[in-house]
């Protein structure tokens, strides 16, 4: 069936932006490479359509703000993996691995919790599609002061 994980999208409130329309990359390098089968998407900073989500966890977050960041970060992830397969999201297979940084102070101790916002976000739109190896590793800062970034490796049909 088209469209399904865009369907379970909507019933949990998120809409992506069109294929061609999502963030693009800042930098030298690409927003995302497909190698067979496999989407590498760089890293994608917390943030929603208001601005930038902002601040160090153990400072000026603390935990629920930092899971709610990730998990605009693992919307950020799908919107490059849905235009890596030209619109079509159902074209995901699974999520492999992410990577998640956390600006946190360094005697946070719970960056593994903050990660879970995009973890928890990805099964509940995918399933058991969306369970993945995953590193939730610190960081004493992160670009544009972000509270986190992550990056992920998707399998793709």
């Amino acid at each position: 069936m088209s469209g399904t994980i865009e369907t379970r999208l909507s019933e949990l409130g998120v809409k992506l932006p069109e294929a061609g329309t999502g963030p693009k990359a800042a930098g030298n390098y690409l927003p995302f490479v497909i190698s067979g089968n496999l989407v590498f998407v760089s890293g994608q900073i917390s943030q929603t359509p208001d601005g930038l989500i902002t601040g160090k966890l153990g400072a000026e977050l603390d935990i629920d703000a930092g899971a709610e960041a990730a998990k605009h970060c693992a919307i950020a992830l799908l919107t490059q993996v849905k235009i890596a397969c030209d619109g079509d999201l159902d074209r995901l297979v699974r999520v492999v691995k992410l990577t998640g940084f956390v600006n946190s102070t360094p005697d946070f101790p719970d960056q593994p919790k903050v990660i879970n916002g995009a973890s928890d976000f990805l099964v509940a739109t995918l399933g058991d599609a969306g369970r993945h190896a995953r590193a939730a590793v610190s960081a004493g800062a992160l670009p544009l002061n972000v509270a986190v970034e992550i990056e992920g490796i998707f399998e793709i049909k």
